[in-house]
């Protein structure tokens, strides 16, 4: 009988991972366990995706706000330290600010607005335009921003990140000064130390700030890119997507995970005979309508992955060739002449029309966010996904 599913996605329930755990061998277990319970068969080109908390946990890779406290010291010395474009995130954020706090001389604490990098608000951006202010060009004082827009809490988690920040500052006897501005420039007419913390977008603020005078400038990727005291660490990304873990120890985004990856795909080989593509995931890359949310607070999507999901789709549009090349077709003929255009379509489809509208994203991109919202983040208890079908298609 003609199958009629295509792509199967699966939550894969593993042990609860600790620091010094087989990872690879926990979720090769893991699969092969569940494919044997619920009576599924594994497939060559099938895509195992595990998240990148669990890696991280096995890893051991965290870090206290001592250690950050230690690595910002010794960078900035007593500086003044501006500390700019943060994201507002109690789990993200909050726990390095502590650690920088703890090793800087005074903070100047730059917030963009109406949002954040990632969509968090501050204040909508209708009130701007209400009260005729230009968040490209003019700068606010926390006075200032509080007499326009006073305490504004955030829609989902009803927290006033200005007042928990400057709080999580002043916690260790340190002044914070509180400024609003869109422009990477204007902390230089506070200090010429900045700590960048923009994820995406921060090779340029660090390009613009040294352009202008700028003199230690360094960016989150650069703090914890080395073992300080012992901690964990990342050569990468520092601390960039890094996750509370306590309130005084953060978890670092994961190491090495090109190794781990292979190792996986080849235990699962020599398990089932099969090639399964295998990749590390954190964020998926998405948009939130509600709360406006970008979802990607980690640098990538995918730290590590297997080379057979390098690459973007090579799809074409079904409804355009119903629409256009086939629109005198039906039932069957219509099937049949679709199928056969699938089979021989070109190799690399991109600028062609009979591609348009097919997701112009790499592949590991698409899959972890795809895996991001099958695993959520709560108490799901599956942070390996499996996934079946995702590469057939309408000729398969």
């Amino acid at each position: 009988m003609e199958r009629m599913t295509g792509t199967v996605v699966r939550g894969i329930r593993a042990p609860i991972i600790n620091n010094g755990d087989d990872i690879a061998a926990i979720v090769a277990q893991s699969i092969v366990k569940a494919s044997e319970a619920e009576g599924f068969a594994i497939r060559d080109r099938d895509v195992a995706a595990i998240t990148e908390s669990v890696v991280a946990r096995a890893q051991g890779n965290y870090a206290s706000i001592d250690d950050i406290a230690s690595d910002i010291h010794a960078k900035f010395g007593d500086d003044t330290i501006g500390v700019i474009f943060p994201i507002l995130s109690r789990n993200r954020f909050a726990v390095c600010l502590r650690g920088i706090a703890k090793g800087a001389g005074k903070i100047v604490l730059m917030l963009s607005y109406p949002s954040d990098e990632v969509g968090n608000h501050l204040v909508d951006i209708d009130l701007l335009d209400e009260k005729g202010v230009n968040p490209w060009t003019d700068v606010l004082t926390l006075k200032q921003f509080r007499e326009l827009f006073g305490c504004i809490k955030h829609t989902f988690t009803g927290m006033d990140y200005i007042d928990y920040y400057k709080s999580l500052v002043e916690e260790f006897g340190i002044e914070c000064e509180v400024i609003f501005s869109n422009n990477p420039r204007t902390i230089l007419d506070h200090t010429k130390s900045v700590l960048v913390c923009d994820i995406h977008t921060r090779t340029r603020t660090k390009r613009i700030l040294r352009a202008n005078g700028g003199q230690k400038i360094y960016s989150l990727d650069e703090i914890l890119s080395s073992p300080v005291n012992g901690s964990g660490y990342n050569s990468e990304y520092g601390l960039l997507g890094s996750n509370k873990a306590t309130e005084d120890t953060i978890k670092l985004f994961p190491r090495d995970c090109r190794q781990l990856v292979e190792k996986i795909q080849a235990d699962l080989r020599q398990r089932t005979g099969k090639t399964v593509e295998v990749m590390v995931y954190g964020d998926g890359a998405f948009k939130d309508p509600v709360g406006k949310i970008w979802e990607l607070a980690d640098p990538v999507v995918s730290p590590g992955y297997t080379s057979g999901l390098e690459g973007t789709p090579n799809e074409v549009k079904l409804k355009y060739l119903a629409d256009n090349d086939f629109k005198d077709l039906r039932g069957d003929e219509l099937k049949k002449a679709i199928a056969e255009y699938i089979k021989n379509k070109n190799s690399h489809l991109v600028g062609e029309m009979v591609s348009q509208g097919t997701t112009p994203r790499r592949l590991t991109d698409l899959i972890g966010s795809l895996c991001d919202l099958t695993s959520g983040s709560g108490d799901k208890g599956t942070p390996i996904v499996y996934i079946q079908g995702y590469f057939d298609n309408f000729a398969e």
